[in-house]
């Protein structure tokens, strides 16, 4: 009997759903699909090289190994007050003009991306340092967090950027060449 590969997806899908029901993490969840899926179209002496090879080579891989140090020099940005030195910055050049505090919340949050190269980070990070700051000047909540969270998303654009060297992975494109390219979409 042969089976599409779309119903193969759905079927694994649903399997995951299922193991998520039962509050298995989405990474191990994963893992056994996975394995099990390989395991029934390639056999065992596969599936098991597999298991045993694709771990430590992504691991070891030099693309890969620069996600957590982006991460650390996030940590290391927050934790030395260089986040809350660059949002006071940019709130000095545009604070003043109307709206100047949204704007000065989205450029740090631009300045940080290109720090940390993750947007997430960036919008827990600015979170700490610009929310008290935007409702001590009388901003709405949801002004404000609108703004860190569109600020946030800028850290998919600004090089050094987690999403752009996970798609150079998965594509086997240049990281370099990346960056050059989203170099001037980020500023703008």
């Amino acid at each position: 009997m042969d089976i599409s590969p779309t119903l193969i997806g759905f079927i694994g899908f649903g399997i995951l759903l299922v193991f998520l029901a039962f509050r298995m993490t989405i990474g191990y969840g994963m893992l056994a699909l996975g394995f099990v899926g390989f395991l029934i179209v390639a056999g065992w002496n596969d599936a098991l090289g597999l298991l045993q090879n694709v771990p430590f080579h992504t691991m070891f891989d030099y693309d890969m190994a620069i996600l957590p140090l982006f991460v650390v020099m996030g940590f290391f940005c927050y934790y030395s007050g260089i986040s809350e030195d660059l949002y006071y910055t940019v709130h000095r050049w545009i604070g003043q003009i109307r709206g100047g505090m949204a704007m000065a919340t989205v450029g740090a949050c631009a300045g940080f991306a290109a720090v940390s190269g993750s947007g997430m980070a960036t919008a827990a990070t600015m979170a700490t340092v610009a929310l008290p700051e935007m409702r001590k000047y009388g901003y709405a909540d949801s002004l404000a967090t609108g703004c860190i969270a569109a600020g946030g998303t800028i850290g998919s654009l600004i090089p050094p950027s987690i999403a752009m060297i996970i798609y150079c992975v998965i594509t086997e494109q240049s990281v370099g060449t990346m960056f050059i390219a989203g170099f001037i979409p980020g500023i703008m």
